[in-house]
């Protein structure tokens, strides 16, 4: 793993050229660093902005060369980012400038930062803990508004709190338990059978709303894969151009232009959505369009959602149908395209309810397609749509819970069953398996291999 005693250094900001780039530096030489690399021959004064050169060692007469312009700021541990002294240095943002404050570092007894070790020195210093080390990585690499919020409020401590909340009463809990165990000839009993079950029952709900709440939370965070099918020419192209809001796809009055899937990420009401144009499914007339229909169908059967595009200026013909019946079985939205024609057919009768109650949209004028995206990014969160209440979004964080419930169900049944006579170290067992899960969570209990799994998909730099 990381060692925590050397100082690190790295570039903050991402790969390329931009107006400003950040070198940081972290760990306990990082003055004696900034004293080297920088022309001031002062200690920078605490959180100010200092506009100064960065300087480097020159080959020849063992002086030093300016090669820039930079702003530092030394922020003193532990009020830092990572606990520890920090200095960030806003330079030019030329890969070359970068790499060259980045060798003078190294030359001043700074290493090269591992991936995530910012991060994880916070996590060593307390200035975070592992949920919110993680949030870390999912606000960076959120794409959509709703997962920078779910990734921002774990930072802010709101799940932390309500894990530490049941973690608390599990606390109490199992003192009073141990405490009955340590005086047995006493005769004394510091809780009682009845107030166990009550109190486990308070705790198994306080566990079970996060859990009831987690598969939102994984889909603001995981993101959903929708397939736009349908005939062709119904509109499938030009469908998956306006809900990206770019020409993405080709759209041409010739049936069968799509022969590949063609794949981007957008957003639905902060819903992350891969969505996929597919070919128009009918039968094949060459054996390009016919890879084509079985690309479509491949798509259709892992996609989370089926968006199933007919024609409503047009009356239900055996492809429709045979669309409706192999899409019924999965998770499917209808929308009736063409509402600007006149209708075909009348969408009243047709069995399938969810027929029935599409939405009529025209792609041609921009008719029900905002009222569409909405409904769809509703019916792809779930039911419920948004609380505000602590997101699980990480698989992690939801198995984890889940072991928590499961040893506290354990408990609350054998207390149950046994009538307040099963003795304390069995129930205590229970309690502290759904303690160490807990604890698990938010890494007060955990491996050097998971941390260096969590901290390994974070970028240098951070």
């Amino acid at each position: 793993m990381f060692s925590p005693t050397d100082t690190i250094v790295a570039i903050a900001t991402p790969p390329g050229r931009g107006g400003i780039g950040v070198v940081r530096v972290s760990g306990p030489r990082t003055r004696d660093v900034a004293l080297e690399i920088l022309a001031t021959r002062t200690v920078l004064p605490a959180r100010v902005a200092t506009y100064t050169r960065v300087v480097a060692a020159s080959e020849g007469d063992g002086g030093s060369l300016a090669f820039d312009e930079v702003v530092a700021t030394l922020f003193p541990g532990p009020g830092s980012y990572t606990g520890e002294d920090v200095l960030e240095v806003s330079a030019h943002g030329s890969p070359i400038v970068l790499e060259a404050i980045v060798r003078s570092a190294i030359a001043a007894g700074a290493r090269l930062a591992e991936p995530g070790e910012f991060t994880f020195r916070a996590f060593l210093n307390g200035r975070i803990d592992l949920v919110q080390a993680e949030a870390v990585a999912d606000l960076v690499d959120a794409v959509t508004p709703l997962q920078a919020r779910a990734a921002f409020d774990q930072l802010e401590g709101t799940l932390t709190s309500a894990i530490g909340r049941v973690d608390a009463a599990l606390f109490d809990l199992v003192a009073k338990v141990e405490a009955s165990i340590d005086f047995p000839d006493e005769g004394y009993h510091f809780v009682t059978a009845g107030e166990i079950d009550r109190e486990l029952g308070r705790i198994a709900m306080e566990i079970d709303a996060l859990v009831g709440d987690a598969e939102r939370g994984r889909i603001v965070r995981e993101g959903r894969q929708v397939a736009i099918v349908g005939k062709p020419n119904v509109g499938k192209s030009t469908l998956f151009n306006r809900l990206l809001g770019a020409d993405r796809a080709i759209v041409t009055p010739i049936a069968g232009t799509t022969r590949d899937l063609v794949t981007e990420v957008t957003d639905l009401s902060g819903v992350r959505v891969c969505l996929t144009d597919t070919a128009g499914v009918r039968e094949p007339g060459d054996a390009v369009e016919q890879e084509g229909v079985a690309r479509a169908v491949g798509a259709a059967s892992v996609a989370d959602l089926v968006l199933l595009v007919l024609d409503g200026s047009q009356p239900l013909d055996e492809d429709d149908r045979r669309l409706l019946a192999s899409s019924a079985k999965g998770e499917r939205a209808v929308v009736i395209n063409k509402c600007d024609l006149p209708a075909a057919w009348d969408p009243a009768d047709v069995e399938e309810e969810t027929v029935r109650a599409a939405p009529r949209i025209s792609l041609r004028t921009g008719a029900g397609v905002a009222e569409l995206k909405q409904r769809l990014g509703e019916r792809l969160l779930g039911a419920g749509g948004l609380r505000d209440v602590p997101f699980v979004t990480n698989v992690r964080h939801i198995e984890l819970l889940g072991r928590a419930s499961r040893a506290i169900a354990r408990g609350r049944t054998a207390v149950e069953q046994s009538g307040g006579g099963l003795p304390e170290e069995f129930l205590l067992a229970d309690l502290q398996e759904a303690r160490d899960a807990l604890e698990e969570v938010t890494g007060r209990r955990t491996t050097e291999d998971l941390l260096r799994h969590i901290f390994g998909r974070f970028c240098i730099g951070k």
